[in-house]
């Protein structure tokens, strides 16, 4: 370890300001900051009382010789600088001795420190900062701080310490900043004698997310990026699963937990569009850049920094998690409950000791709760077939090619349609029937680990097909929701949401003003005096997006042209949402203003739940969203679809 040796003044002057302990919280973080910096891989963080009357942190780091001890006290010791230059290039996290200089200046201090390969450690006793004992003591390697009494000789900053219970919990939220943003390092967190945190100290930033969050992190996307020589690393949640605040955004800047305006608006710039208003992403964020690149000064508690360039730290963080967000294909799943036996479907459940048992021809249900391994061609027959394949395999000697491949060839092609055809719409093209309505070809045996040489040809529809895993339009449900089936999968879309998203990439895509429609008789609107005030003030804009205002009378305004994707009847309260929109809506750019305008245009002309519409249209939107995997969420951030499995399907009917 360097040599501990004291500033001179002018240095220590300059870094006066960073001496701050206001509670408890101020001082686990000062000293878990310099228990990493000496290298330790496991601390132990123990408190009574909130931590006013006993704080005791123990890490397994390098340890301090009695000399170093002795100096660290002292007020601006440090081993981390030496000259005003390196203050412009700070990489580590405190700097040793200014933190333990203030707090043992307001607390009683016990400390016990080792370096490796040393006989014995050094113990060291000190009140209000003065040292009153000193011995040799025998201790493991790494240094131990028992903090007692905090605030004892100063009650004026006594009496604003909140209750044990608040005092506490920032505590704990301390540790966890330092646990997510060191995730190299293990730590334990004991409150008054409980265990309220441990982390494994893998390094690995979603096993230490997980200990803080729990269960809940393990939705978010991981963010890896590089721009301009800054690093851009860690996980940010979905946007539908937004936050109502801020509160769990994160973010570290060289490991340093900090709070960044700028990091902030670049993280929501990346959900622009796909974020419901009034909702926030959570993150917890790493950025890394050169030491000479940022400013850790700027505040007392070097929670706040200062960047050399505003603009590439914007760009990393926006772009970074722009393309994870886009890398991600968001279908979220339809949960179900699990199924019990309720009261009102109870009397038709079989009673007798054997009714437990499937009828012949079933498959019989696992004993276990593990779901049993099934062959893949089991996953593709109806259940026709299958109780059809389970009596044949049942009944079947066993013959010299496998029992399954030749109960399989008993099969009998169904002439009737499957149940499940009778929901299908009619086809398009009547000469090109969908694959789907073919008979279904005899399964390969179960012991088969390749595919065959010639595939049968399946005839293809009109629709563009995704290669290899075809889909199809089983039909709509509540004149709201599309079903398409794919594979194992079905998909349920919403298709005023779908519809939307299209009008708005398409609008959005077009950077030249948007095709109107002049009106033989103009729609008049009235509005309050800040709205029409704030939509005169923006006719340029209003105009790109294929409006055309006239002023007309007190308060009241003329639609003489409205957007072709609008019909007349719902102008009117189109441009009275834009009002709404420009009013409370960020302007701080034009092309924010001109988003949401098009939000409001696309939501306007958009098919709308309930409507009835020609299966053309219908599929059209179908197409576009299997076709297109960034079509994940409408502009005001709602999905466009969910997904349902045969596997969570089968569970609700007692099928596997």
């Amino acid at each position: 370890m360097p040599k501990i040796h004291q500033l001179s003044p002018h240095v220590a002057n300059l870094i006066a300001a960073g001496e701050v302990v206001e509670r408890p919280a101020s001082a686990v973080k000062e000293l878990l900051e310099n228990a990493v910096d000496a290298g330790a891989s496991k601390v132990t963080i123990e408190i009574r009382d909130g931590g006013m009357t006993f704080l005791r942190v123990t890490d397994n780091g390098c340890g301090m010789s009695a000399e170093d001890a002795r100096t660290a006290f002292l007020r601006h010791a440090t081993s981390k600088l030496r000259t005003e230059e390196d203050l412009a290039a700070i990489g580590t996290m405190g700097f040793r001795g200014e933190a333990l200089a203030a707090i043992a200046s307001v607390s009683r201090i016990d400390l016990m420190t080792k370096t490796a390969g040393s006989l014995s450690g050094v113990k060291l006793h000190l009140e209000a900062g003065q040292i009153t004992e000193e011995a040799e003591a025998g201790c493991p390697d790494g240094t131990t701080i028992l903090v007692r009494d905090m605030f004892f000789n100063t009650p004026a900053r006594m009496k604003f310490m909140k209750s044990d219970t608040v005092e506490g919990s920032r505590v704990a939220a301390a540790v966890q900043m330092q646990a997510l943003a060191h995730p190299e390092v293990a730590f334990q967190f004991l409150r008054d004698g409980k265990q309220v945190l441990s982390t494994p100290g893998t390094g690995g930033l979603q096993a230490a997310m997980y200990c803080v969050y729990g269960r809940d992190c393990a939705k978010m996307v991981s963010v890896e990026s590089r721009w301009e020589g800054y690093t851009l690393t860690g996980y940010v949640s979905l946007p539908t699963d937004a936050r109502p605040s801020r509160s769990l955004q994160t973010f570290f800047v060289n490991d340093r937990p900090v709070k960044s305006k700028l990091l902030i608006a670049a993280l929501e710039e990346a959900y622009r569009n796909q974020i419901m208003v009034g909702k926030f992403p959570a993150c917890v964020l790493h950025l890394r850049l050169p030491a000479s690149a940022v400013d850790v000064n700027v505040h007392p508690a070097k929670t706040e920094v200062k960047f050399l360039s505003e603009k590439a730290v914007f760009d990393c963080v926006h772009y970074g998690v722009l393309g994870a967000l886009n890398k991600k294909p968001d279908r979220p799943q339809i949960q179900f409950k699990s199924v019990g036996v309720d009261a009102h479907i109870a009397p038709v459940l079989p009673q007798s000791p054997t009714a437990s048992a499937p009828p012949k021809g079933e498959p019989k249900a696992s004993a276990s709760k593990a779901e049993p391994k099934k062959e893949p061609f089991f996953r593709t027959m109806t259940a026709e077939e299958y109780k059809t394949f389970s009596a044949v395999l049942k009944d079947a000697p066993k013959p010299k090619q496998p029992a399954a491949a030749a109960a399989a060839q008993k099969i009998p092609k169904a002439d009737n349609m499957p149940l499940r055809e009778f929901v299908m719409l009619p086809q398009l093209h009547e000469d090109k029937p969908e694959p789907v309505s073919k008979p279904a070809e005899p399964p390969q045996p179960a012991v088969q680990t390749a595919p065959p040489k010639e595939e049968p040809v399946m005839e293809q529809t009109s629709l563009e097909m995704p290669p290899e895993i075809p889909w199809r339009m089983v039909g709509e449900l509540y004149n709201s929701y599309i079903i398409v089936e794919q594979g194992e999968d079905a998909f349920l879309i919403d298709k005023h949401a779908a519809h939307e998203r299209i009008l708005f990439e398409k609008l959005k895509a077009n950077p030249e003003s948007i095709s109107a429609q002049s009106l033989l008789q103009p729609i008049p609107v009235r509005l309050n005096p800040a709205a029409a005030g704030e939509l005169l003030n923006n006719t340029a804009l209003l105009e790109e997006l294929g409006f055309e205002i006239e002023e007309f009378g007190e308060n009241t305004l003329l639609l003489r042209q409205i957007p072709m994707d609008l019909s007349p009847e719902a102008a009117a309260e189109a441009v009275e949402t834009l009002a709404d929109d420009l009013l409370n809506g960020r302007r701080e750019s034009k092309d924010t203003v001109r988003d949401t305008l098009l939000h409001t245009v696309a939501c306007k002309a958009a098919i709308k739940a309930g409507w009835k519409n020609d299966e053309k249209e219908l599929k059209a939107v179908a197409e576009a969203v299997m076709a297109r995997e960034d079509l994940k969420y409408c502009p005001h951030g709602r999905p466009i679809c969910v997904s349902l499995s045969k596997k969570q399907l089968e569970k609700q009917f007692k099928r596997s």
